[in-house]
């Protein structure tokens, strides 16, 4: 399917689509979502089906504003008020208890929705339009890199979805921090641009982080996600140089490289790419460049730490769990074979 400039006559199509239960890939300031309407079980299903993705895992219901919390939600605390104003339209997703209408096919059959109103033109016209919420995952296959451009949604989905606005690259790059506020205490469950600490400042308590031995259902909780095909490793710079100097690695492999350093040693089976010292702009450009290693057919990614900072929490956390398919390396030296 080829993306569509998001003019108003494409808006007013896609919004026809949706009421008709089909499906439309949409930008919005984090990653372009797969949408379609979300009180619509059927239409709900064939987003699980384009994607190849669990049934239990639960979908982001997109709204148009902050009163429409309350049209999805019950029991909504102070402090999702709080956040709703403080952060809202934003790349900030909070959990809360679901009204008893809300499909289970959008809650991945649980008792709770996760809602968000996205920071970008086109969505938020696209939503005041269609007059409801848009259950909106990445647009891509399932553990797939999320797309960040309307040509990616083409390459990951192609004819299954029905229309691709395209409304140019995504500013943001990573999904959205997501909050839990259903529970007794707030818990962050994914962090984001937004920080733990940013919202910490706002309700003035600490967030509960889930235990790692917890399973937790909610969007980007697997352990192997946002991964390119390429097997990924992160490791130091010195790990990095000894593995192009093949110390480490039996066979001839092609390598792309994410890293700081500017100095490295290269040759015609690596393509590497120097990522930005600022945790922002990393985060923006990083699905973008693996994208692009995936696409230069490369056999191994090597991605250089960044800093284990609060505000590099959402890259180190995607970088994590795209590199799930393979193991960090520790300070040994050892023989792997791919």
């Amino acid at each position: 399917m080829v993306p569509v400039f998001a003019d108003e006559q494409a808006i007013q199509k896609a919004v026809e689509l949706l009421k008709q239960g089909r499906l439309v890939g949409l930008p919005t300031e984090t990653v372009y979502g797969l949408g379609a309407d979300a009180l619509n079980p059927e239409a709900v299903k064939r987003i699980f089906t384009a994607k190849g993705r669990p049934a239990d895992h639960p979908l982001i219901v997109h709204i148009p504003d902050k009163s429409a919390l309350e049209d999805w939600a019950i029991d909504i605390p102070e402090s999702a008020w709080k956040l709703a104003e403080h952060f809202w339209p934003g790349s900030l997703t909070i959990v809360l208890k679901k009204q008893p209408d809300v499909p289970m096919e959008v809650t991945g059959g649980q008792n709770t929705v996760a809602l968000r109103v996205p920071n970008h033109p086109v969505a938020l016209s696209l939503l005041r339009v269609f007059g409801g919420g848009i259950a909106a995952p990445s647009a891509n296959r399932f553990c797939r890199i999320s797309p960040t451009q309307a040509s990616h949604v083409e390459e990951e989905l192609g004819d299954k979805v029905d229309m691709i606005l395209d409304g140019g690259a995504c500013q943001v790059g990573l999904e959205s921090t997501i909050v839990d506020l259903s529970g007794l205490e707030p818990r962050l469950l994914r962090p984001g641009q937004i920080s733990q600490t940013e919202i910490e400042a706002v309700l003035q308590i600490s967030l509960e982080l889930p235990n790692d031995r917890e399973k937790i259902h909610a969007p980007g909780a697997m352990e192997l996600h946002y991964a390119p095909d390429a097997h990924t490793l992160l490791c130091s710079i010195e790990q990095i140089k000894e593995i192009l100097a093949g110390q480490v690695y039996q066979g001839n492999y092609k390598f792309g490289v994410l890293t700081f350093k500017k100095e490295l040693q290269t040759s015609v089976n690596t393509h590497i790419i120097i990522m930005s010292a600022d945790s922002k702009s990393y985060g923006h450009d990083l699905y973008n460049a693996l994208r692009q290693l995936d696409n230069a057919s490369v056999d191994i990614i090597l991605v250089e730490y960044p800093p284990k900072t609060d505000d590099w929490a959402a890259v180190n956390d995607r970088l994590k769990k795209a590199a799930k398919q393979f193991t960090e390396m520790d300070n040994r030296k050892v023989k792997i074979t791919v």
